[in-house]
């Protein structure tokens, strides 16, 4: 009996996504970066908190929200997700749970009205949650959410809705761990680079060279899948829903994704709806 592996669009045993928060006007310097070096990622918005339209700030305020006019045209047609952030940016687990519903739910539809589009992903303002909150966010249809915890390595999620990320981009280790993702393993399994932040913390530190040096290095990479969170996710459900049969000869792809493997060390797909039969 062979061994079979998931593998990401096109056979890759890699991915890389990126997370980013509150919707601030660095995220327009933020997303050029990605896109110059062929980087997908996910922004996360709080939608009860845009500025109104004509908004000055006062010189020298580093965290300047975008206000909804001047997200026009940023996120979705630049190949990035939009996600939810809570409508005000609270701490979820210190609400009422009709509060909290009203957070998550009403920044989930205010999203899919603006950017015409189903929002199911989500990051934990403040990165605070509880077992509560992890119930509602179900009941809202979420189907991931990040919190603010680092594991330093790529291991895939194994609860969506408690979801880690391998690093913050002011984590030291960051290009060392971008120089072992890239690096030959032997590793079996398929590995994802998750990195988050908030765009504006380039300003206020200004070290813009950090994503330019990281994007440069790991990006325009054939054997890496760059994706959005939520196609991550969406990937890597489907794959889980493939049928074996018994003997594990036959595979059933019930999914509209052309689902992607590696058996003993050769790679090989299963289309939607398809059977596909192993030889070993």
């Amino acid at each position: 009996m062979g061994q079979v592996l998931m593998r990401f669009p096109g056979g890759r045993q890699r991915a890389l996504t990126l997370s980013y928060d509150d919707g601030v006007e660095q995220d327009v310097k933020l997303i050029e970066i990605m896109k110059a070096h062929g980087l997908k990622g996910t922004f996360n918005l709080n939608s009860g908190a845009y500025p109104p339209e004509g908004t000055v700030f006062e010189k020298g305020r580093i965290h300047r929200r975008l206000t909804r006019e001047k997200m026009k045209g940023l996120y979705l047609e630049n190949g990035m997700e939009v996600a939810v952030h809570g409508l005000t940016h609270p701490f979820l687990q210190e609400l009422p749970p009709i509060l909290c519903v009203q957070e998550v739910l009403k920044d989930r539809e205010n999203l899919e009205e603006q950017f015409g589009c189903i929002v199911r992903g989500m990051a934990y303002p403040f990165g605070t949650y509880d077992d509560e909150v992890v119930e509602i966010l179900k009941e809202c249809g979420i189907a991931y959410a990040r919190t603010v915890q680092s594991t330093r390595n790529f291991d895939l999620p194994r609860d969506w809705l408690r979801l880690p990320a391998t690093c913050h981009h002011n984590d030291p280790e960051l290009m060392a761990l971008a120089r072992r993702f890239t690096e030959p393993f032997h590793w079996t399994t398929a590995q994802l680079f998750y990195l988050w932040g908030h765009s504006y913390e380039f300003e206020e530190r200004d070290n813009w060279k950090v994503i330019e040096e990281f994007a440069e290095f790991i990006g325009g990479r054939e054997e890496i899948w760059y994706a959005t969170n939520l196609e991550v996710y969406d990937y890597v459900q489907a794959w889980n829903r493939l049928i074996f049969s018994a003997d594990g000869r036959q595979i059933f792809n019930p999914t509209a994704f052309e689902l992607f493997y590696d058996d003993c060390g050769k790679t090989g797909s299963v289309e939607p709806g398809k059977v596909k039969v192993l030889e070993f």
